[in-house]
């Protein structure tokens, strides 16, 4: 996927205030439109403008868009760091419009866009959304968090300026991965007499140093010696719950895996916790270890390579 300078698609500086913004989008739209212009690839240049001026216009955007940094060229090969927008609160997204891979891959998440005019200028404020992380232990024991949300707002010269907000946070027991948490009235104000717009919260779990997750399930890479894959055992394993006690069934191979029922994500129907076995190896640094594995090659007539025919 290319990268797309928004700004050099304008015509523009990076410092540009928003009039300098909207006056170069009027005068490229004119241009290129496809109804009056005599230019080769008049279509596609007022979709790219189209494009950059729906990301330079709305101060959240902007100043998300700002964040990835000025030392992308415009054509290299990019791909979005997984959390450059953590905390950002977004007005709409933009998923009614032909937009390129590219916008999508930054703004082109589920999002609320309701803001509708009512008679007498009142309208009810836009709902923003964002993208947030939480610990996997949240999940399963629910509580509150407090959040920092970036937003951006404009300087009496017309430029985005970040700002940020501290919210107490429910994360309700059971919550994941991709679920919205949904906080009234924390949205944009509303014109007149209209209220607040709502903010959803777009959960996403921290990388964690032990689990992953796959909707409501669970996954655990386990160590397991030798022996305990071989003869079996009952071992203690770390679960987001807790500490339980695991038997390992006599010659279990590495990559096996074993359901905990019950003891994923917490819900009406819960997810399971499945242990992958991975099969470690005592490391031959002594001469007593080395003799052991002599010893054990002895003992043992095992060739994993039979079914290669070597």
């Amino acid at each position: 996927m290319e990268f797309k300078d928004y700004y050099d698609t304008l015509e523009i500086k990076r410092d540009a205030t928003q009039d300098e913004i909207k006056r170069s989008y009027r005068k490229l739209a004119r241009k290129y439109h496809p109804d009056i212009s005599k230019e080769a690839d008049a279509e596609e240049h007022f979709k790219q403008v189209g494009e950059a001026y729906e990301v330079l216009k709305d101060a959240e955007k902007r100043a998300a868009y700002d964040q990835l940094g000025a030392n992308w060229q415009a054509g290299q090969d990019f791909r979005p760091p997984p959390d450059w927008d953590q905390g950002f609160e977004f007005t709409g997204d933009g998923r009614n419009a032909d937009f390129s891979d590219f916008f999508e891959s930054l703004f082109g998440r589920d999002g609320a866009q309701q803001a509708r005019a009512h008679r007498d200028f009142n309208a009810r404020g836009m709902d923003s959304h964002a993208r947030v992380q939480i610990d996997l232990e949240d999940a399963y024991h629910g509580g509150k968090r407090m959040l920092t949300m970036k937003h951006s707002e404009l300087d009496a010269n017309g430029r985005p300026v970040l700002k940020e907000r501290t919210l107490n946070v429910k994360i309700p027991q059971g919550v994941c991965q991709g679920q919205h948490i949904r906080l009234a009235k924390q949205g944009s104000a509303g014109i007149g007499e209209g209220g607040k717009g709502d903010l959803y919260l777009e959960i996403e779990f921290s990388r964690h140093p032990f689990y992953h997750v796959e909707g409501k399930h669970v996954y655990l890479d386990l160590p397991v010696t030798p022996w305990e894959a071989a003869l079996g055992a009952t071992i203690k394993v770390p679960t987001p719950g807790g500490p339980v006690d695991l038997k390992i069934p006599a010659n279990s191979v590495s990559g096996g895996k074993l359901r905990l029922k019950g003891r994923g994500i917490p819900a009406k129907q819960p997810g399971d916790l499945y242990v992958v076995l991975q099969l470690a190896l005592p490391p031959a640094n002594t001469e007593a270890a080395k003799q052991a594995y002599r010893e054990f090659e002895q003992a043992v007539d095992f060739n994993p390579r039979h079914r290669l025919g070597v």
